[in-house]
């Protein structure tokens, strides 16, 4: 048989895109499986968005992420978009399948999906959820239609967090409620707490949420999407507590394995994927 030597491409769109280390996951799970793939880093300016989309449908990339500021800005772009996506109203994964190019959202399917990994359910569950941002309507949305029975959104900008129980209460069989975010907030009685906002993210990584940390109880979930470092102040507050605290390298890694079976079809190699992630921060 002939040798190929041209790779399957893959890429990420973004601005900025230096400090994210979702390419070191992916070619982990692309060496673990034997694929001739690659994944390609870019910084794409917001202006340039459509030239650089039009750019990988022309050299025939197999998909991509989208990460800030691109994961709403691309709708128009594409051919079909995921029904949770389209709830989320945001992608951050495209894949290309017969020549149509389909967005994806694989946030909040990561979180649910790295939740049920360490041994959480969302079935009937009263959830709380810090920040209203991108990363939290895609877990708000995903965690509503895992099964939660209520979900709490606190953030500080109103029109953002009331707009967010909105959508949930609007699209999914889940009750939801807005409480503002003024001052040391206190958490309302609940299974699981998600701080959802970049609150404790490296380089301010001693940083931690403005909440009344006595409302975290012994066996509560306590989650984070921080991956940087990988036990924030959030968390270690919440483990002194009692509380089941879960990283947020679950989170990224399920994330990423997600979109490696989306573009390739194949089974992610997790443990490939959690070793070369947690490697970069080990150091």
């Amino acid at each position: 048989m002939e040798k190929n030597y041209r790779a399957e491409l893959i890429g990420l769109f973004g601005d900025p895109v230096d400090g994210n280390p979702i390419g070191v996951v992916e070619e982990a799970a692309f060496a673990a499986r034997g694929l001739n793939y690659r994944y390609i880093i870019t910084r794409v300016p917001p202006d340039d968005l459509e030239a650089a989309f039009r750019g990988i449908q022309a050299m025939g990339f197999r998909g991509a992420n989208l990460t800030m500021p691109h994961k709403i800005q691309i709708l128009p772009l594409l051919d079909e978009i995921g029904v949770s996506a389209s709830i989320i109203g945001a992608v951050n994964t495209v894949v290309c399948r017969d020549g149509r190019w389909i967005g994806e959202n694989s946030d909040g399917k990561g979180f649910v999906a790295a939740l049920l990994k360490n041994g959480g359910t969302l079935e009937g569950k009263h959830v709380t959820l810090l920040g209203a941002g991108g990363a939290a309507r895609a877990i708000g949305v995903e965690c509503a239609l895992a099964g939660a029975k209520h979900i709490t959104v606190i953030n500080r900008n109103r029109e953002r967090g009331e707009d967010l129980a909105r959508v949930i209460a609007e699209n999914t069989p889940c009750e939801a409620a807005y409480i503002p975010w003024e001052g040391t907030v206190a958490i309302p009685e609940c299974d699981i707490l998600i701080n959802a906002t970049c609150v404790g993210l490296a380089p301010h990584a001693d940083e931690k949420p403005d909440i009344d940390y006595d409302g975290i109880r012994p066996g509560m979930v306590v989650s984070d999407v921080v991956f940087n470092p990988e036990w924030p102040p959030f968390l270690r507050e919440a483990r002194a507590r009692g509380a089941k605290a879960i990283t947020g390298l679950g989170m990224l890694v399920c994330q990423g394995a997600r979109n490696f079976t989306l573009w390739t079809g194949e089974e992610a190699p997790f443990t490939a994927m959690f070793d070369a992630l947690k490697g970069e921060f080990d150091t």
